[in-house]
């Protein structure tokens, strides 16, 4: 398989994805935006990975190769590839397909728990997961459910948590694929938010509680997986 990842920042790459990618029998390229980077033909991959950032999908002005990013989102689904997106990468996705995407009510950093929304329980891609999973959160913005797309978590801080569109477009709000290395890049270089007040910003020391990780690796594999394979 010909996987290709779209990064944003640097101290926000694969994580767990990375390993998987670089299985026997699989490509693996990138396009890391913050070093000015072109785009490469929509064919160079069957999988887009697209992932997180501090930005909004909103600050076109600020980050002009967001206007290319999502028209090469576009272009993939017009051709039939699949694409997962995480955190900003979700918010993008969900843009593309024609949805709002906003400020959510409160800001989520930290590890909180996840749902399957009732209609998403029996899906093939969810089917015989445990209902509720703790994974590590980092965003402050939310979008709406994209039409005809299913709802498939949420959480107690915000309604959509991911989302499935057809068979092609798989979005996760949250991060299922970090690593004890990513969460301590993103304390380094986005820690002055964990300052700010909010019922569902746990400070830097809930943060390093790594139990779940675990968890979320088994899941974001299982995910994965289970995607490319509908």
């Amino acid at each position: 398989m010909k996987i290709h990842f779209f990064q944003h920042v640097p101290f926000e790459g694969l994580g767990i994805f990375e390993d998987w990618a670089k299985k026997p029998g699989n490509s693996l390229t990138s396009t890391r935006f913050y070093e000015d980077q072109k785009l490469p033909f929509v064919d160079i991959c069957d999988l887009l990975i697209v992932m997180g950032g501090p930005m909004s999908i909103h600050e076109e002005s600020a980050h002009p190769w967001l206007v290319k990013e999502k028209k090469f989102i576009e272009q993939a689904l017009s051709r039939g590839k699949k694409v997962l997106g995480i955190c900003l990468g979700a918010q993008l996705l969900a843009d593309v397909l024609g949805a709002r995407i906003y400020k959510n009510a409160e800001k989520e950093i930290g590890w909180f728990p996840v749902q399957i929304q009732p209609e998403a329980a029996n899906l093939p891609l969810l089917k015989g997961f445990r209902q509720e999973e703790t994974v590590f959160h980092w965003h402050g913005e939310t979008f709406d459910l994209p039409a005809g797309a299913i709802s498939l978590f949420r959480s107690k801080a915000c309604t959509q948590q991911g989302f499935l569109s057809g068979q092609q477009a798989l979005g996760l709000q949250f991060h299922p694929e970090i690593t004890v290395a990513g969460i301590q890049a993103l304390i380094e270089n986005c820690g002055q938010e964990l300052s700010e007040q909010g019922t569902f910003i746990q400070p830097e020391d809930a943060l390093h509680a790594h139990q779940n990780i675990k968890n979320g690796h088994h899941l974001a594999l299982e995910l994965i997986t289970r995607f490319i394979s509908l």
